[in-house]
């Protein structure tokens, strides 16, 4: 096999092994959907609710936010492999190895960007039995918006593993930066609702679009706040150029 469908099933049959992190990577959103989503939703059980949650229940509004969170927050993570991968000695083999180092990074993120997609299809799955108006048609097409945001962020991810040595400091990166863009992404309340110096940090965020793709293919275009064209132009633009960095990045690499 080549050096790109080589890492792609690496990373595949490296997650399926490791039954503790399936279980965790499926747990935590789960307890977002079940705790804050039930929760909430009885809050928000009336007429003029709805009516602020584009005439939806709120938990089938917060469905396709949690859903773009898992997968967000699984592609970021996705660089602390690379920084153990540097510390044991896995990166030295490919950099070193008679194949294409592009070819390698790109396998690699494709790679778990599948694992991730699958993470966030088994989420998804289990939330519809809860949300009342979910599309079932929206399924696969949400998918579709999931792996671009997770190539997106896989980018983002394995450019700053390649400057970092130390997991808890790339952690402590993760987190300063992941937490606002969650709450910043209309996952949980709607875009209109937040105060106007917010909403110029939402239109920049590109979590919110894909929030907002995914509500358009899971709800309808009726809870969207931008044109799908614009969700999926924005989220493709943003993958291309942050994987086309991550490759020029991992071209340049020399793992001490």
């Amino acid at each position: 096999m080549d050096a790109l469908t080589t890492m792609i099933y690496r990373q595949i049959k490296r997650f399926t092994r490791a039954r503790s992190r399936v279980v965790g990577m499926i747990i935590n959103p789960l307890i977002w959907l079940v705790f804050f989503g039930l929760g909430w939703s009885r809050v928000f059980d009336n007429p003029m609710a709805r009516m602020v949650f584009g005439g939806v229940d709120y938990l089938t509004f917060l469905a396709p936010g949690i859903f773009a969170m898992t997968v967000f927050n699984m592609s970021f993570m996705g660089g602390v492999s690379v920084i153990w991968d540097k510390q044991f000695g896995f990166l030295k083999e490919l950099l070193v190895a008679p194949a294409s180092r592009k070819a390698g990074i790109l396998g690699r993120m494709i790679g778990d960007s599948l694992v991730t997609l699958a993470q966030g299809a088994i989420i998804l799955a289990l939330t519809y039995p809860l949300a009342e108006s979910l599309r079932l048609s929206g399924f696969i097409p949400a998918l579709g918006i999931g792996f671009l945001l997770s190539m997106a962020f896989l980018g983002f991810g394995v450019s700053v593993a390649l400057k970092m040595e130390s997991m808890e400091g790339f952690q402590m990166v993760v987190m300063v930066i992941m937490l606002p863009l969650t709450f910043l992404s209309g996952a949980m309340y709607p875009i209109d609702t937040m105060p106007d110096w917010m909403k110029v940090l939402a239109y920049i965020n590109p979590l919110t679009y894909a929030v907002d793709g995914a509500r358009h293919f899971l709800i309808g275009e009726h809870v969207a706040k931008f044109a799908l064209v614009t969700d999926i132009g924005v989220l493709a633009l943003l993958a291309f150029l942050l994987v086309g960095i991550a490759m020029i990045e991992f071209e340049k690499a020399t793992i001490g």
